[in-house]
């Protein structure tokens, strides 16, 4: 892959708190250039001076949410069926410059218009944005623009309405502009498909950087991956759970089983991979997957450990092929908050039946067994828990506190799921300072909505980049060998690095069951090496590439190689 001037994502549809945190995370954290394009769910933002009397209704009446925004403008609407387009770009640092920038960006969305069809688009002095007939007896917006530049940098964009309801629009002033309409390609007769819109704008997406350039004339180089779909939860919490104990209970088991199996099948369907293709559930692994079963005296003692205390281990859970080689090393990692998981990813053996209550003596269980151990880094992971307020986070600060008190010289790594994005959620783990903060993005963006329904790569991207902020040592990891390419899985490095991850792992995806994501290909020992170089040469600070690599392979040889001052940078 080669260094791209523009790195253009289609996101599908992305929760604004999300998209604002990715934003800030490429604004501070990456010297590249970015365009995030993406459709979110109902929301009205209100720009650094906007006037809170535009808000003419309770976005919640109306099934939206409310959010402030640090980009100019008053209020405007984001919803589905409009292309949101965030440049996280450089801005010259000159008298002028940014409304020369403004002036691109309209440019942009006047050129996709007349090449959608529609003809008539311009701009209206003093009002920023496109314009249908600007000039004319009834001018109407067709699209937004609202930015935030400083240091040379800018975030926030465009929204050009394809075909949103625009109702919406009536509950607000638009832009704090009452005597004006709004409208929408759609509206206008053009009745493009928002993947044709996408297309364009990725064609002429260029244009930006180039001019920002100074008006260089060569072409710019664009570098595009997409979701396969609308990124959003398809997959409701407890999705897959069992029906508990019973006679009955295993033919249902077996049951959601096989229509999980068919809806998985039809989401690899829908990002390009064929589940029929891939390698058969017993198909023999090469020499270099194989690992040696070693159960020693080391080994059993740990296993006997774990049973005392009634903990968990991800390493059982998710049939880790490195088990034998960790516990026989003395490590393990724990796995807190139950062993049921509220999210059925495809490529995962962890269960799926509907979650236990939590038990409150958990910490102090973990913590006991890192003093038994003696263990000097200690890795503690969880299940999804979307069905309990805080998603378990207050588990992992307690559980890091136990340790600490129980065994202050151990450092601790934490293998966290997503929150749901929650802020408040998020930063009662960031707020208990974990040595290594881990969350995984686990595959490349047109895959994600396929192998993880629940998750989505824009939250993951932003939970990184959110903990970086806040100041961690931060780590993530991909998982290969279920359809991407070798250019998609480097773009996905170059996402991980550009919201200022400090370690990454990458390893080979061995499937669980018939039931899970086929297993495409087997990566070889030489393409491992590849993205090991690959991923240094982006700046990963350490880099753990192999076809048994998992999340906390040598995760303390990983996190004793990260400069204390990196947890800054």
């Amino acid at each position: 892959m080669r260094d791209a001037a523009l790195r253009v994502r289609w996101l599908g549809r992305v929760r604004y708190d999300d998209a604002l945190a990715l934003q800030h995370a490429l604004f501070h954290r990456s010297s590249e250039e970015h365009l995030l394009l993406l459709e979110h769910h109902h929301v009205y933002t209100l720009g650094v001076r906007a006037n809170a009397e535009h808000v003419l209704d309770d976005p919640a009446s109306v099934g939206a949410q409310l959010a402030r925004a640090d980009r100019g403008g008053d209020v405007t609407y984001h919803g589905p069926g409009q292309l949101v387009g965030y440049p996280v770009v450089s801005v010259p640092v000159a008298p002028g410059a940014v409304p020369a920038y403004v002036h691109a960006l309209e440019q942009l969305v006047i050129d996709v218009c007349t090449d959608l069809g529609l003809a008539g688009t311009g701009r209206i002095d003093g009002r920023p944005g496109v314009w249908v007939d600007p000039g004319g007896e009834r001018p109407r917006k067709i699209c937004a623009v609202g930015v935030r530049v400083s240091r040379g940098r800018a975030m926030h964009g465009f929204a050009l309405n394809v075909d949103p309801d625009l109702s919406m629009f009536a509950h607000i002033v638009p832009c704090g502009i009452a005597e004006l309409g709004v409208t929408s390609l759609a509206a206008e007769g053009v009745h493009a498909t928002m993947s044709t819109v996408v297309d364009v704008v990725a064609e002429r997406a260029g244009s930006l950087v180039t001019r920002n350039r100074g008006g260089e004339h060569d072409a710019c180089g664009i570098e595009r991956q997409d979701a396969s779909g609308p990124e959003q939860a398809i997959v409701p919490p407890g999705a897959g759970a069992g029906a508990g104990a019973g006679a009955g209970a295993g033919a249902v088991a077996v049951s959601l089983q096989v229509r999980g199996s068919r809806a998985l099948d039809r989401r690899l369907a829908a990002a390009g991979v064929d589940p029929s293709a891939g390698l058969g559930a017993s198909a023999r692994k090469p020499s270099w997957l194989r690992a040696e079963a070693r159960m020693g005296g080391d080994y059993l003692g740990l296993r006997r450990t774990m049973r005392d205390l009634g903990l968990v281990t991800v390493c059982e859970e998710a049939g880790c092929p490195n088990i034998y080689e960790c516990w026989a090393d003395g490590t393990a990692t724990f796995m807190i908050n139950g062993e049921r998981c509220t999210r059925a990813c495809g490529f995962c053996l962890v269960d799926t039946r509907h979650p236990l209550p939590l038990d409150p003596g958990e910490p102090v269980r973990v913590a006991d067994a890192v003093a038994r151990m003696r263990l000097a880094h200690a890795v503690v992971t969880a299940v999804a828990r979307d069905d309990l307020p805080d998603g378990g986070a207050r588990a992992f600060a307690e559980t890091i506190a136990a340790i600490r008190h129980r065994r202050p010289g151990t450092s601790v790594e934490v293998l966290v799921p997503d929150c749901k994005g929650d802020e408040t959620s998020l930063r009662v783990i960031f707020d208990a300072k974990p040595d290594v903060f881990n969350h995984n993005l686990e595959t490349v963006l047109r895959l994600q909505r396929a192998v993880r329904p629940s998750a989505s790569y824009a939250r993951s991207l932003s939970v990184l980049g959110r903990a970086k902020g806040a100041g961690l040592t931060v780590k993530s990891g991909l998982i290969v060998g279920m359809g991407e390419t070798e250019d998609e899985t480097l773009g996905a490095l170059a996402d991980l690095r550009s919201v200022g991850v400090d370690i990454v792992t990458i390893g080979q995806y061995l499937r669980p069951s018939a039931a899970h994501v086929p297993v495409a290909r087997w990566w070889t020992p030489a393409e491992f090496d590849r993205l090991r170089e690959a991923a240094s040469a982006l700046g990963f600070r350490h880099v753990v590439a192999s076809p048994l690599t998992r999340s906390s392979y040598h995760a303390r040889e990983a996190a004793s190689s990260v400069p204390v001052a990196a947890t800054s940078a």
